[in-house]
């Protein structure tokens, strides 16, 4: 009997982790604002979404699997009524997909109950389970190790019941990447790890709400204003008074190292990073990448959608007309196939379909963000061909993508990269395209507007700023070295007042 399996068609992309969202806004509809806010950060997970709500006595959570407006609707948001709220879009890195891992996280520790959203992927999940005591096997995903440790560190005798004591002793044992948002029945909690791997932003709502999320776009549609970005090694803590800042780590474990290719292609266009629009970013990539890499062609053209503004990048500075010359199907989400290289192609023309009109007889220069396995770019050349296309030259405002992340995007083993396996002109040759150009790593970090701001690059370099076993595939990757134990860590650090406007 044949074993059939699934695979997801993304564009060739490796799939974002999550999105995280938390809001404490007294007398405001909080779940109606975080249904927006997920809403808008839709695009880091498809898998399952969740809210908890609190309303100072109770702290309710609800979860199930699939996008934001199927698992809400009005009627469910009526009955989340509170002050204080918190929400988590997934895509799974660590764990099964299946309701049982969907976020928020929920534990109560002695009655004190608390919920949990986590975006990144944590590298030491088998060091925390084994240094905390539990059993090989019964660790479902790292965001519930996380929970469970805090819930423990809560219940230890002599060590402090608070969420906030527990969470900053059990922090610093923690490798790897996580943006959190924590919530008990009257604080919200935002964490970002020392490296800042993933992003996380501060708002304020109005004159005594506060807003904690992932991509700034998610702040405006909840009608925040932008306060700043939280610091990588930082815990930020709202209550009654406003937020106020906790530093759990020693200055010398911080060393920001923001995931490269959130800006290339992973958040949103219209989000801020390091001070930087992303959309503009991502047209001086392929302004750069024009420069760089010159070719003669009729028509400019980009993959939708992230691959469009460097296309029109390279348009503006190479002076070849820019077209639209693939359409994508907007109202396809996940879509699951076999593994087989002719569904693969199939699930490829569900997503994008060429406009004969445009391409016919024309030699083309087509511009991505990147190639990961290879198999979907082979197919979109397939069709471009089969549309008419005389030439397809192809440009990609990135570098080759060689090393698997461990730090919360599922691109699998080094044997699944095409470009850790194949020379440019083999990549070239595999894809059916008449020539090929990555742009370069200092070109790209240039492009960015912030070429000296710090920058993880490992999915370029193999540079990790963590030990990683490289022979694991990244959603189960240890330490090659043991982490501390679970409930060890310095004593909390002291609250200081958070810098406003």
């Amino acid at each position: 009997m044949r074993r059939w399996a699934t695979v997801t068609v993304s564009d060739g992309k490796p799939r974002e982790a999550c999105g995280v969202f938390g809001v404490r806004a007294p007398g405001q509809p909080v779940s109606h604002i975080t249904y927006d806010g997920l809403f808008a950060l839709q695009h880091r997970g498809q898998e399952s979404a969740g809210m908890a709500v609190s309303d100072g006595d109770q702290l309710v959570v609800v979860k199930d699997m699939g996008l934001v407006t199927n698992v809400f609707n009005e009627y469910k948001l009526a009955g989340l009524q509170g002050h204080l709220a918190i929400g988590h879009t997934r895509y799974s890195t660590t764990g099964a997909s299946s309701w049982q891992y969907a976020q928020p996280v929920y534990r109560n520790a002695g009655g004190r109950a608390f919920a949990l959203g986590h975006n990144g992927n944590l590298t030491n999940i088998e060091q925390l389970a084994e240094s905390a005591g539990m059993l090989p096997g019964t660790v479902g995903n790292d965001s519930d190790l996380l929970a469970e440790l805090v819930a423990r560190r809560m219940e230890t005798p002599g060590a402090g019941s608070d969420l906030l004591d527990a969470l900053c002793s059990v922090l610093p044992t923690l490798e790897g990447a996580f943006s959190l948002v924590l919530c008990d029945r009257d604080r919200l909690i935002g964490v970002r790890d020392p490296h800042g791997f993933r992003p996380l932003s501060l708002g304020r709502l109005g004159d005594d709400g506060w807003v904690i999320a992932s991509e700034t776009p998610a702040l405006d549609i909840a009608g925040a204003t932008w306060v700043r970005d939280l610091e990588p090694g930082e815990v930020v803590v709202v209550d009654e008074d406003g937020p106020v800042s906790v530093r759990p780590w020693p200055a010398a474990a911080v060393e920001p190292r923001l995931c490269l290719f959130e800006l290339v292609y992973l958040a949103r266009p219209d989000s801020r990073l390091y001070g930087q629009e992303l959309h503009g970013a991502r047209v001086r990539m392929g302004e750069q990448l024009a420069r760089q890499a010159p070719a003669t062609a009729d028509l400019v053209m980009g993959v939708p959608d992230s691959g469009i503004p460097a296309a029109e990048g390279y348009s503006y500075a190479s002076g070849i007309p820019y077209a639209t010359g693939l359409v994508r199907n907007r109202y396809i989400g996940r879509t699951f196939i076999t593994p087989g290289q002719s569904e693969r192609a199939a699930g490829v023309a569900r997503k994008l379909n060429p406009l004969r009109g445009v391409i016919e007889g024309k030699s083309l220069l087509v511009v991505d963000d990147s190639i990961v396995r290879g198999t979907t770019t082979r197919a979109m050349v397939r069709m471009l061909r089969e549309a008419g296309a005389r030439e397809v030259h192809l440009r990609i405002s990135s570098p080759p993508y060689r090393w698997p992340c461990y730090y919360g995007l599922d691109t699998g083993t080094r044997a699944q990269l095409i470009a850790a396996n194949l020379s440019v002109s083999e990549v070239c040759e595999y894809v059916g395209a008449d020539s090929l150009a990555y742009l370069t790593l200092d070109r790209l970090k240039e492009a960015t507007g912030a070429p000296r701001a710090g920058f993880c690059d490992a999915c370029l370099t193999g540079d990790y700023p963590t030990p990683v076993q490289l022979g694991k595939a990244p959603k189960s990757a240890p330490l090659t070295a043991a982490a501390p134990g679970a409930t060890g860590g310095p004593p909390l650090a002291g609250l200081t007042p958070l810098p406003m406007p």
